[in-house]
């Protein structure tokens, strides 16, 4: 058997290393699998359709027939998470003597759950392109109603290992007062590339040169492109792009929903069930001259370790040429 070399690959978006050593994914223990998960049991659901009245008010809905709000009848669903993370008018916390070593800011900004499907399934997979395409729109539609935020971000946690403690499919939306940094360094390098191709755009050209190689790509639509990203921090991870760009994932034009439920379905198919992990969209921050829009998919199928915790650098057991081949063929 050949000895594949480990590599340390630098994230042309992000700046972050991962180190990329497929040898790793053959020593015992290390085999991935799934498991399917558990069916979600309707009656405890608060999520389903027929229990609003167990959830915060709703603050928008799709509901295709009409009807009342906080009624059977919708599509897609938005409350306000019933225990948030941030708040639209926090206190002030008290100043601290020392405030050049102990700085905390009041957690302002809101906090918001989109209910993807009043069906009580686990994945976005479980759902049809059509119901994934009502689910997105709707993220757009609330990213649109908090452009008032430094930065937004909207992202899905299936199954408890990907952090969900509601298993029935939904997303989540921060509304933040202030640019997180690993986004505003992504806004850094968005800058930097352009000055040093004078106008190039960072994420539009790293997607033409991997359609002109071919071997991370996995699929390719009318309006976006499928990849195992070339620097990939988790096995099997997937970047979806537009095939054009736009800065704005919440504007007007091409999501990349069906190409998003394409991306999750050829992950069920290839493990026997959908794994767990976490998706988010980035799009553009505040002050961002230059960008574009991306949907990160992580599946979670080994465990961070002192590694990843110590340094932030993670370790990939599956090559991404190596896992966009599989999913191609999935």
């Amino acid at each position: 058997m050949q000895t594949v070399v480990p590599e340390i690959r630098i994230d042309p978006l992000t700046g972050l290393r991962a180190i990329v050593v497929t040898d790793r994914a053959q020593r015992p223990g290390g085999e991935l699998t799934v498991e399917p998960p558990d069916p979600i049991d309707r009656a405890s659901d608060p999520f389903a359709e027929g229990h609003e009245q167990q959830t915060p008010p709703e603050l928008y809905a799709l509901r295709p027939g009409g009807g009342a709000a906080d009624g059977p009848g919708w599509t897609v669903r938005v409350i306000p998470n019933r225990y948030p993370a941030l708040s639209p008018d926090p206190p002030e916390p008290a100043p601290d003597p020392h405030p050049e070593l102990y700085l905390a800011l009041a957690a302002r900004g809101a906090h918001e759950v989109i209910v993807n499907s009043p069906q009580p399934v686990v994945s976005l997979s479980d759902l049809t392109v059509e119901q994934v395409q009502a689910a997105v729109e709707v993220w757009r539609e609330r990213m649109r109603a908090q452009a008032g935020a430094a930065y937004v971000h909207v992202c899905v946690n299936e199954r408890v290992e990907g952090g969900a403690t509601q298993p029935h499919t939904h997303a989540q939306l921060f509304a933040l007062s202030f640019v997180p940094a690993i986004v505003a360094r992504e806004r850094e390098r968005f800058g930097a590339y352009a000055v040093r191709t004078m106008g190039g755009n960072l994420l539009e050209d790293l997607i033409q040169e991997e359609v002109r190689r071919r071997d991370r790509v996995v699929a390719i639509d009318d309006e976006a492109v499928l990849t195992c990203p070339y620097a990939s921090r988790h096995e099997y991870a997937l970047m979806l792009t537009p095939r054009r760009r736009r800065e704005h994932f919440e504007d007007a034009g091409p999501s990349g929903a069906a190409l998003l439920h394409d991306a999750l379905s050829r992950l069920r198919r290839r493990f026997g069930a959908s794994p767990p992990l976490n998706l988010w969209v980035r799009t553009a921050p505040r002050d961002a001259d230059r960008f574009c829009w991306r949907i990160d998919i992580a599946p979670r199928l080994t465990h961070e370790a002192g590694l990843e915790l110590g340094t932030g650098m993670h370790l990939n057991t599956v090559s991404p040429e190596q896992a966009a081949g599989e999913l191609r063929e999935a």
